[in-house]
């Protein structure tokens, strides 16, 4: 049975997401794909991923691109191919999704967790300085929602205290800026999800490493099938971590329209923030998002918001989609006890948990329906 509440009378409901939508824009090409691809028989790898990759590298600005089957196994083979694991520590973000310190865990490493930038929400710089020592053997910013991290500063602290630096660029494909680079293709190797909320997103689990070391290349596509150069001869321990040929066809061809997709989420987001300010919310009880570092491609639109909850409540009880991205940071996860998370340890990370919350943001979200938004939250603060 149903437990969702009905809007006000006459009010506009506004859904989180409208993939559908995403897909009718694209409908007879994505399904002319889908046919060729279940008569060729070819479903695994094959010149349709070869196909996107090459385009997905151009597009991104980096020398290669290996489609996986998900943003987190891009991240865990990664991390594999780089011989991490017992004994060694990876500096990675408290504010951010699970998977940037699950796969370090999954390798059997230590996360040790970053206090983040308050208006940017992602790793400080100084802080992750202060975090090395000589078990340290990478630096893991992500940038988060879509914008860049601190890239000029960490990368410089990288080479001085010689330690890669690897990006989860998950959320943030097509985010770049002048004289630093483009998400992904920075550090050693980065890492996109294609899960199907992302501004990329395929019709199911898909995800891609990038890296511009040839090197490192060849060994992750060898991690991607079992660690092996050619069949049934294994050179090391990998995965199962390949693209089926259907998403990677399919995110081709809604690779063509992703500076498009890219515009229109950028416009949306600043209609936000200038019906946010009109509405004199701006500061007193409502902080809309910065940019800070090149272009933030808004894969999340983020407000740090008073009475977060409860304001969270009432947008919902109007039909209006809302999220926490993320509610517990990561010290304070039960799965991460044993680390000895507590309480203050990382104020920022803690504040933004209890303030941050995402409102809809799509290419196709009508100027009515921000109105409503925005309306909804002035209401909420004046009554």
């Amino acid at each position: 049975m149903s437990t969702s509440v009905a809007a006000p009378q006459g009010a506009i409901a506004v859904p989180p997401l409208n993939l559908a939508a995403g897909f009718a824009a694209q409908e007879q090409e994505l399904i002319a794909e889908l046919t060729a691809i279940a008569k060729s028989g070819q479903y695994i790898l094959g010149p349709k991923t070869a196909a996107f990759e090459q385009a997905l590298a151009q597009y991104c600005h980096a020398k290669h691109a290996l489609g996986m089957s998900s943003g987190t196994d891009a991240h865990l083979a990664g991390l594999m191919a780089m011989g991490i694991g017992p004994g060694d520590e990876v500096i990675v973000p408290a504010f951010t999704f699970f998977a940037t310190a699950g796969c370090v865990a999954r390798v059997g490493a230590k996360p040790v967790f970053c206090d983040i930038d308050p208006v940017t929400y992602n790793m400080c710089p100084k802080h992750a300085e202060s975090l090395i020592t000589p078990r340290t053997k990478a630096i893991s910013p992500v940038h988060l929602y879509g914008q860049l991290a601190d890239m000029k500063a960490l990368m410089a602290l990288g080479a001085r205290r010689k330690l890669p630096v690897i990006e989860d660029a998950a959320q943030a494909i097509g985010a770049h800026q002048d004289g630093v680079g483009w998400a992904g293709a920075i550090g050693h190797f980065g890492w996109l999800s294609f899960y199907p909320t992302k501004n990329l997103g395929a019709m199911g689990d898909a995800g891609a490493l990038l890296t511009n070391d040839d090197a490192f290349m060849q060994l992750c596509t060898k991690v991607r099938i079992h660690g092996s150069g050619h069949t049934y001869h294994h050179e090391m321990v990998g995965g199962n971590f390949r693209i089926d040929a259907i998403q990677a066809a399919l995110l081709h061809i809604k690779l063509r329209r992703l500076e498009e997709v890219t515009l229109r989420r950028r416009e949306k987001a600043q209609g936000y923030t200038r019906r946010f300010a009109a509405a004199g919310l701006e500061g007193e009880f409502v902080q809309t998002p910065r940019e800070v570092f090149g272009r933030h491609v808004y894969h999340q639109y983020i407000l740090r918001a008073k009475r977060r909850d409860e304001l969270a409540a009432h947008l919902k009880e109007r039909q209006i989609g809302c999220g926490v991205y993320y509610p517990v940071p990561l010290h304070l996860q039960k799965c991460f006890a044993y680390l000895g998370g507590r309480e203050g340890q990382l104020p920022e990370s803690e504040r933004a948990s209890r303030e941050v919350l995402g409102l809809p943001i799509y290419p196709e979200l009508s100027d009515a329906q921000q109105d409503a938004v925005v309306e909804a939250i002035a209401g909420f603060y004046r009554r």
